[in-house]
């Protein structure tokens, strides 16, 4: 049930109409349909309504490039996947895989746009408190200024991960009062950090409606945008706090959810590893309100046999299956060997559905299986994976499908929309932020204070729960050969000991969104694009074929048509582009 749910609607309002008594022309004055005097939002109930409306702006409203998923800006530009479909599908997606675009290319301003509009709308809440109404308290004014500014910072971390520094506008800055005069000169982390540390000092550690931030959400944002600066000390307090005494916006213990896809089913929505998710419902009347960004990232053409039937996108790589191979003592290969022939996943590429195929019967780790779809391996509940007649076009994007955020056949129609032209339309909430992200990023920065076996005991944390994540057949065999252990041995390299964290973020994280910014904030990204293209770009070499990452792919361009608008002298255009 989602009646727990914050609920994101419509706020709908008919005009007044003023009666002229006299000879004056005040009868022409009449307010626009449905524009909102500043008196009706300054009530407390307006104000409510204004915060829902930035809440509502977090998932993208249907820009698939705009939401936190990051599917293509932080997954496919980290090389866990690519494109996938048709290379004529969505073809403005086809330069970014490859770090070709430009400041004019296509979607260069999806993330700009979404981010910008959700910042002007916690602006407004923030505006609007500066005079509220008089039915609004003073501790009305804290708590919402809290979630406002929350918000605010997240949009502005979404910017500053992608294109670098941007203007930063506030609430005391409108459009007529010298906004277009704001440059992209100053330094966003500072901004970024004051609202959060607001928000960790004036929100609740609960609420009464789940979708709304905590001041646990907070803390354990704070310490990611300190993990983004090197800033280990910082952020290793608040993890710490976060790790022995955080709860849920609904007052659960942060904790892992004990088998693994379970988290990735709507019925479990805002359980004890969601530390930050938006608030995703099917059936409300616009799917909208579900996941709208992922109503591509299906299975092709799979009938009433499988999910969403569309379109095919979002194809996990070569690179990134491979590193799912595990040693004969159950751990990853951090030597990077996992591409070489010999290591390399069993795969279907090249062969049709009815061809003979049998999967591979090497050491696997058992979250491989919950997060890619490959040939002769259950796809949730709805059958095997029957290789290329649910790719839509092999040769271009590989064997392989995504599977996390997948409708299970069990959700049809509960947590899945049929209301728009694809049933690719889920309310499964996205998780911006889970439990499994903080102890690794709380891992890294032990490994910096020099704390090598706290950091072991938070990485054998999460994989123990992948030793009790085996994927299993009806008859409750393993779909595969899942051998896959703890590190048991004492960590005395900090080098290795980063080496196998990292390592673990790919595996736990895969086609969440953190890849690339990851790789970017390691300064590994040059060595690891690569290698990933040294491998997918000689076998899918249609979509990748002479692909290569350059330094100035580390940041988006800033888009032309934003800097067309205040000119280059204020809107200054990031390096190589």
């Amino acid at each position: 049930m989602k009646n727990f749910k914050l609920k994101i609607g419509a706020l709908s309002l008919s005009a007044m109409m003023m009666v002229a008594v006299s000879c004056s022309d005040e009868f022409l004055e009449v307010p626009p349909t449905g524009l909102l005097a500043e008196a009706q939002l300054s009530s407390l109930s307006g104000i409510e309504a204004s915060l829902i409306a930035a809440y509502s702006q977090v998932n993208g409203r249907g820009n698939r490039l705009g939401s936190p998923s990051n599917w293509v800006w932080g997954s496919i530009r980290g090389g866990e996947a690519n494109k996938g479909t048709d290379p004529g599908d969505f073809a403005t997606i086809n330069p970014i895989q490859r770090f070709e675009n430009n400041s004019a290319s296509g979607e260069m301003g999806s993330k700009w746009n979404v981010a910008y509009e959700g910042i002007a709308r916690a602006n407004n809440v923030l505006r609007l408190l500066l005079n509220p109404g008089p039915d609004v308290t003073d501790e009305d004014v804290v708590r919402l200024s809290a979630q406002a500014r929350f918000l605010r910072a997240h949009f502005y971390f979404e910017l500053k991960r992608d294109y670098g520094n941007t203007p930063y506008v506030d609430e005391n800055i409108d459009y007529g009062s010298g906004l277009e005069e704001v440059s992209n000169n100053q330094d966003l982390y500072p901004f970024i950090e004051a609202d959060l540390q607001y928000a960790v000092d004036n929100l609740p550690p609960t609420q009464g409606q789940v979708g709304r931030v905590n001041s646990w959400a907070a803390k354990a944002y704070l310490a990611k945008v300190y993990m983004y600066q090197d800033k280990f000390s910082q952020a290793k307090t608040l993890f710490d706090d976060v790790i022995a005494n955080g709860v849920t916006s609904n007052g659960l213990k942060y904790d892992l959810v004990p088998y693994y896809d379970d988290m990735f089913r709507g019925a479990n929505d805002n359980h004890q590893e969601s530390v930050w998710a938006y608030q995703a419902a099917a059936g409300t009347g616009s799917v909208l309100n579900a996941n709208p960004e992922f109503d591509l990232n299906f299975p092709y053409n799979t009938g009433p046999a499988g999910p969403g039937n569309c379109c095919g996108f979002f194809q996990p790589s070569f690179t990134f299956v491979n590193a799912f191979r595990t040693d004969a003592n159950g751990l990853p290969l951090l030597d990077k060997s996992y591409n070489d022939p010999s290591n390399r996943v069993k795969n279907d590429q090249g062969l049709q559905s009815a061809d003979p195929f049998t999967p591979d019967d090497g050491n696997l780790d058992p979250r491989l299986d919950h997060t890619v779809g490959r040939r002769g391996i259950p796809y949730l509940d709805w059958q095997d994976h029957p290789g290329t007649a649910w790719i839509r076009n092999q040769p271009n994007g590989g064997p392989y499908s995504p599977k996390k955020y997948v409708y299970a056949r069990s959700e049809q129609g509960s947590f899945q929309d049929n209301s728009s032209w694809t049933p690719g339309y889920t309310g499964i909430n996205f998780m911006i932020i889970r439990f499994a992200d903080v102890l690794l990023m709380s891992a890294e920065a032990d490994i910096e204070a020099g704390e090598l076996e706290s950091a072991r005991a938070k990485v054998n944390r999460v994989r123990e729960r992948a030793i009790n994540s085996e994927l299993l057949r009806e008859d409750g065999t393993p779909a595969a050969n899942y051998v896959i252990s703890t590190y048991d041995q004492p960590w005395t390299d900090a080098n290795v000991a980063r080496t196998a964290v990292r390592m673990e973020r790919m595996l736990e994280l895969g086609m969440e969104g953190h890849r690339f910014y990851d790789l970017v904030r390691w300064n590994t990204v040059q060595e690891e694009l690569d290698f990933y293209f040294a491998l997918d770009g000689t076998i899918l070499t249609g979509a990748l074929g002479g692909a290569k990452f350059t330094e100035p792919y580390k940041l988006v361009p800033i888009p032309q048509d934003q800097i067309d608008l205040v000119g280059s002298d204020i809107l200054i255009q990031n390096p190589g582009f």
